[in-house]
């Protein structure tokens, strides 16, 4: 009996495969929609389930060191038992995932291994569906050879949505170029908790530049149309973390948020909502809850908000183990079962990391608690994006282009242009910069002088040397017949590592110092690591300790320079040699005593792979800074959260200090001045149709050309549920030439005037605003008001 059942499903077997030759979802000429039902209608529940299944992707593939790489047997275990419809980080190399420049995949190697993998899954499995191949992308392609940009803190430093697009769409040419398809990022988190260890991963504080820098990320990974997901250019984009995950309590990273509704829609969700009306492929949950209720469960924010009411199209998909997280972090439910069925039925469509759905999931719709129609939806989104990105007619790369395409030229000019414009001047006293290239004696100090790896920020795969300018070799190359005597000095924590004196010493005999300081979020083959990848802190008392005191995972309950680094700073300011301090790092810190005793202060966050060179050119003259603060630097701990955007009333002093930032958000130096005048507005239209259009002169009033950041910021004078004192509406980085005059335009939209009102209700309240533009949040050049005449709805 047992041969003659196998003889009919071997028959079975064979009648499917020829009758799927000619199925309709392989008929490129038909909808997206009609391949789509067709190949769900010919799936069974463990197919299904199989898709909306994504494994840790450098598990599939074998590779020692000097040897080719090649498909692991578990990858072949995973097509045949699972049916998995894509893999997480298949080309991800780092200390947590054990792979090295050795053992890792270079371009070329990358690009065979993504088609074998594709080649495997579709000649192997019944139906032939090709897999979404998801790569860290947030600044850079998170893999062996490719270029590595400033952290996205750096790139909202340079007020410059056109630039970020635009290496948005070089990170997606670099992973398509190797085989895979979909990109982590934007992350549009807003960093109102220093603390917390991801600032680095975020835009800042201020949820419309959030939404500006996001969006352009959006299209430079997607393109301007939904078409060019077919090209080898654009990849489809994974928004981060869905929803209001930056502002966990006490800065812990995944702890409970409290926030209310009218919080969470004006300010958390508004850049999301920007990011899914521009068509964003994929939005990721967080691992922490709001009000009580962790993201991955939260079917209000999820099914009737995300998918219903904003009518997002893409896949929702955990972040990593955070389902298995409702049953052991958040102890909401007693069972694996319950956790996918809770998961499931709450709006998450893909699991992160391939054991949250899997069985429990296939147990839960056999036990009635999840109906096999939502399986089915959620096998439709993941599928139309298969399917829109091109994957069922060419899922392959070329080969033979991948070397050519990944870290070429163009990119890495690109990557050094990024990094200039993120810098910050914060203090230039006495116009010590730009410094005289006749300089002979130069001292280069600091514990992140000459360390690569702390100019990267997290989220970084190994690197070749050559690959990476550091503070000293970009001043090395600028300055090649000065005396540049380089001491580190000290390390960013560990104490042991400390030699101030030859420092002084090194200060003494130069005509400047410059000290490179701040923080690391560099990893090492020793971090420890939890199942979500996050660093764990060691309490090691017998091990030098890292340099690294942020990246996710490495919170901080102080935001002061960590070791001996502000003692370095002190010895070498009293010396009495004029000293340029740059800051490398991925938080704001506490900078109390160097503004107020050191000359100069650079910003620079983690740079990136040029931000060597980028420094240079700006401390020397070649480049003229214009980075702006996306985010408040505090006076103190205890004055935290300290944004700019604040709800009314206006904040009071504190006994041991004022109430405001030592740097506010927006605030940076330039070597040009600039004066502002001509303010004009007009509105026209009605109701949705209302425009306000702001026009202003600025003129660049110095000798040399230079960048502005024109900012405009709004109050709504009286209003039903209060509002900010100050919220920031439009801005637009200018170069202007020396004595050159340019107009500026804005023009401002209901959406940007709305609130919340005490229903929830979406609404530009009629009455008197109060339009504020200046050089930073604090720098207000010009003020006038215009009114809204009758309440516009836009929402109920």
């Amino acid at each position: 009996m047992k041969n003659i059942c196998l003889v009919f499903l071997l028959i079975s077997n064979f009648l499917s495969a020829q009758d799927l030759k000619d199925a309709p979802y392989k008929n490129s000429e038909l909808s997206i929609k009609e391949r789509v039902e067709n190949l769900i209608s010919l799936m069974t529940l463990e197919e299904k389930i199989g898709q909306l299944t994504t494994p840790l992707g450098w598990k599939m593939y074998n590779k020692e060191a000097g040897s080719k790489a090649s498909l692991s047997e578990l990858y072949k275990e995973e097509i045949k038992n699972r049916h998995i419809g894509g893999l997480w980080g298949l080309l991800r190399a780092d200390p947590w995932t054990q792979k090295t420049l050795e053992t890792g995949l270079h371009p070329k190697e990358a690009a065979k291994i993504t088609n074998a993998i594709q080649k495997y899954a579709i000649e192997n499995s019944r139906l032939g569906i090709p897999l979404v191949l998801e790569e860290e992308a947030m600044h850079g392609h998170m893999a062996v050879g490719t270029t590595v940009f400033p952290t996205a803190i750096g790139q909202a430093s340079t007020w410059n949505p056109d630039l970020i697009k635009k290496m948005a769409h070089v990170i997606a040419k670099e992973i398509r170029a190797q085989g895979s398809n979909t990109a982590y990022g934007p992350i549009i988190d807003i960093a109102r908790e220093p603390r917390w260890s991801r600032v680095e991963e975020t835009f800042g504080e201020d949820p419309y530049l959030i939404a500006e820098m996001g969006k352009s990320m959006v299209t430079g990974f997607q393109g301007s149309h939904e078409s060019d997901l077919k090209s080898n250019e654009h990849v489809a984009a994974t928004l981060k973390h869905f929803a209001a995950y930056g502002v966990s309590e006490g800065g812990h990273n995944g702890a409970a948020v409290h926030i209310g509704q009218r919080d969470l829609f004006q300010n958390y969700m508004y850049p999301v909502k920007e990011a899914v009306d521009n068509g964003v492929m994929s939005v990721m949950t967080a691992y922490s809850s709001i009000d009580g209720v962790p993201s991955t469960a939260h079917k209000n924010l999820l099914t009737n908000i995300l998918k219903e009411k904003w009518g997002f199209k893409g896949f929702v998909i955990s972040d990593l183990a955070s389902i298995e997280g409702l049953l052991g972090d958040h102890h909401i439910v007693d069972t694996e079962e319950d956790a996918a069925a809770m998961a499931m039925n709450a709006g998450v469509d893909v699991d992160l990391g391939g054991n949250g759905f899997d069985d429990a999931l296939i147990d839960a719709v056999n036990a009635g608690k999840v109906a096999e129609e939502r399986i089915d939806e959620a096998v439709r989104r993941i599928l139309t994006v298969k399917f829109k990105l091109g994957l069922f007619e060419n899922p392959y790369a070329n080969e033979k282009q991948a070397e050519k395409i990944v870290r070429n030229s163009e990119h890495i000019e690109l990557a050094r242009e990024v990094a200039r414009q993120s810098i910050t001047m914060l203090k230039n006293e006495d116009n010590i910069l730009p410094l005289n290239k006749e300089l002979q004696d130069i001292a280069v100090i600091g514990s992140n002088a000459d360390m690569q790896y702390n100019q990267l920020g997290d989220y970084t795969a190994p690197q070749s040397e050559e690959n990476i300018i550091t503070v000293l070799e970009g001043i090395q190359h600028k300055m090649p017949n000065a005396n540049i005597e380089y001491v580190k000095g000290t390390a960013v924590r560990d104490t042991t590592q400390t030699n101030i004196p030859a420092a002084v010493e090194a200060a003494k005999n130069a005509e400047v110092a410059i000290v490179v300081l701040g923080g690391s979020s560099a990893r090492d083959f020793k971090t420890e690591y939890l199942e979500t990848g996050a660093a764990t802190i060691s309490s090691k008392e017998d091990q030098v300790l890292s340099d690294m005191e942020s990246g996710e995972g490495y919170d901080r309950s102080t935001l002061n320079l960590m070791g001996k680094q502000l003692e370095l700073l002190q010895a070498v300011v009293a010396t009495g040699t004029p000293t340029v301090l740059v800051l490398i790092k991925g938080r704001p810190l506490l900078l109390n005593w160097p503004a107020e005793n050191v000359p100069v202060i650079l910003d620079a966050w983690y740079p990136g792979q040029e931000g060597g060179s980028a420094i240079a050119d700006v401390i020397f003259g070649d480049f003229n800074p214009a980075g702006r603060l996306p985010v408040s630097v505090p006076k103190s701990l205890g004055q935290i959260p300290v944004y700019y955007n604040y709800w009314f009333p206006n904040r009071r002093d504190y006994v041991e200090t004022d109430a405001k930032p030592l740097y506010p958000f927006g605030y940076g130096l330039s070597y040009s001045e600039f004066k502002y005048s001509d303010l004009k507005v007009a509105t026209s239209g009605k109701g949705r149709n209302t425009k306000i259009e702001i026009s202003l002169k600025v003129s660049n009033t110095s000798k040399v050309d230079g960048d502005e950041v024109i900012q405009l910021y709004i109050r709504d004078m009286v209003s039903t549920v209060l509002s900010p004192v100050k919220q920031l509406r439009a801005f637009e980085r200018v170069s202007i030439k020396a004595g050159e005059t340019k107009t500026v335009q804005f023009e401002l939209l209901p959406k940007e005037l709305s609130l919340f009102d005490t229903e929830m209700k979406q609404k530009v309240e009629a009455g008197e605003f109060k339009l504020m533009i200046g050089a930073s949040s604090e720098d207000i050049r010009l003020e006038t008001t215009f009114k809204i005449p009758e309440t516009i709805i836009l929402s109920k």
